[in-house]
């Protein structure tokens, strides 16, 4: 008999490594920069979830960085302060190497019109 091919790839929701994934504000600052849109957000949130699908809808599929309990928030919260320089709340979308904002203001600027050119602009859409 033959073996399904999976639709899709289930990521386990744990590291296997003892390190944090982001160990330095150096670490936090490379991964807001060399993606064009990053999300960070807590797992399982559901403004998380609504920015996720707005966004796809838009044709992007941003990496999204979730943490998993207030500690690890706190630490990746006080390295994404470093690299915006202003205070941040999950969810958190960064465009271009720079703080866009949460979810009302994604979805303020689709509402707008605005969304699509900025993801343009910033490399994360092509069309």
């Amino acid at each position: 008999m033959q073996e399904a091919i999976p639709y899709k790839t289930w990521l386990p929701h744990y590291t296997t490594t003892k390190q944090p994934l982001l160990n330095s504000d150096v670490l936090a600052a490379e991964v807001v920069s060399e993606n064009a849109i990053i999300v960070f957000a807590r797992r399982g949130c559901c403004m998380t979830h609504v920015l996720k699908r707005l966004l796809l809808c838009v044709g992007v599929n941003p990496p999204v960085f979730e943490v998993d309990d207030d500690n690890e928030a706190r630490r990746v919260l006080k390295e994404l302060r470093t690299v915006a320089g202003e205070e941040v709340q999950l969810p958190a979308v960064f465009i271009g190497g720079k703080l866009f904002g949460g979810l009302d203001r994604v979805m303020a600027t689709h509402i707008t019109g605005e969304l699509v050119p900025i993801l343009k602009q910033a490399g994360a859409l092509w069309l």
